[in-house]
């Protein structure tokens, strides 16, 4: 019988917290880090998916997420370092939503977030900087996709990003991903994410971990963000 070198799909009975618990207590794969400069990019920071006493489709993990936001948005914006929040929003008919609006036609559908509602706009707990922070409202996952997101990280001389809000499992995945992809080092700070179900979330931060990103607590961007001169 031939031996394996690989290995069968595991299964056994730790939850998806635990299984990204003992990643963080036992990994010792090396970092992406820091490189020069960072961009912030802080994604769907919206009252659908904050608000929780309001919307069905909003959630959270950590009470103080948005403070966490808050606290790397202002030290990278008095960097120099740029600070992005992306929200989305879709037509009245929804034609913009693609196959994506397709899924399912309910009032706290995706596609029936629309343009200047109140799920489309930003949680006013968040400390935007509207003279010098950058807003896009997007359609897909991605804040990378059919946004001047890419162009505006070259121009900057960005060579790391770190990714906030949510959902874990969705558009910070997916953003993260891309990130990566375009040669971008990339860190997920912990405490700055949220998702539905703690099993959507810690799978996805441990996936992020062992393929994509550095998940780290925000404190490890808050101390790299104290000790780096003005950009």
């Amino acid at each position: 019988m031939t031996a394996l070198v690989g290995t069968r799909m595991v299964s056994d009975d730790r939850t998806a917290r635990q299984i990204f618990e003992d990643l963080v207590a036992s990994s010792k794969a090396v970092k992406f880090g820091f490189g020069d400069k960072l961009a912030i990019i802080n994604v769907d920071v919206q009252n659908a998916y904050t608000r929780i006493e309001e919307f069905a489709t909003a959630y959270e993990a950590d009470a103080n997420q948005i403070e966490h936001i808050n606290t790397i948005s202002a030290m990278a914006r008095a960097k120099g370092m740029p600070v992005v929040w992306t929200h989305v929003a879709y037509a009245a008919d929804a034609s913009d939503c693609g196959v994506w609006g397709t899924i399912t036609d309910t009032a706290d559908s995706l596609q029936n977030i629309k343009y200047g509602s109140r799920r489309h706009a930003f949680d006013d707990r968040c400390d935007i900087d509207q003279a010098r922070d950058v807003i896009y409202t997007k359609r897909m996952p991605s804040a990378f996709f059919e946004t001047p997101l890419q162009s505006l990280l070259v121009f900057h001389k960005v060579d790391t990003v770190v990714v906030t809000g949510g959902s874990t499992s969705g558009c910070v995945r997916a953003t993260a991903v891309d990130s990566l992809s375009r040669g971008y080092r990339t860190i997920v700070p912990l405490e700055t994410t949220a998702d539905k179900h703690e099993s959507y979330h810690f799978a996805n931060l441990t996936d992020l971990k062992l393929k994509y990103a550095d998940v780290e607590p925000v404190r490890y961007v808050i101390d790299w963000l104290r000790s780096r001169p003005k950009a």
